[in-house]
């Protein structure tokens, strides 16, 4: 009693809540992101923006990555406007199926490498 306790907003909760339950395919595109071969940005899971939690984020270069399972077959409006809010906030977003990185994560690695680039700073491995 008589503490004062830092509220934290619901969504921050469901973000970390969301960081313990990912996906196989965040978790595999998670491994990747945080290596070494992308070592010079940092991308956080689970990233809030407004009342959204982006997938992944790296704030360096303003881009923002979105995972979407089978359920986003039928809201692509919704994703749009989803994408049109993060975009106001200075972020690119790239999108990709779950399955996309589940097949092949070194091709979804590749477009992620080439919309760092694209961002200003960074090389393509040779």
């Amino acid at each position: 009693m008589g503490r004062n306790v830092r509220a934290v907003p619901l969504v921050h909760h469901r973000a970390r809540r969301l960081r313990r339950e990912q996906t196989e395919a965040e978790r595999k595109l998670w491994d990747r992101l945080r290596s070494e071969e992308l070592s010079e940005f940092r991308f956080r899971r689970q990233f809030v923006i407004e009342e959204f939690i982006a997938d992944f984020a790296c704030t360096k270069a303003r881009l923002v990555i979105e995972l979407d399972g089978a359920h986003h077959l039928n809201q692509t409006a919704k994703d749009e406007w989803r994408t049109r809010i993060i975009e106001r906030h200075g972020f690119r977003v790239l999108r990709f199926w779950d399955s996309e990185v589940l097949i092949d994560v070194d091709a979804v690695i590749e477009r992620i490498v080439d919309a760092l680039g694209e961002g200003g700073g960074l090389e393509k491995p040779r």
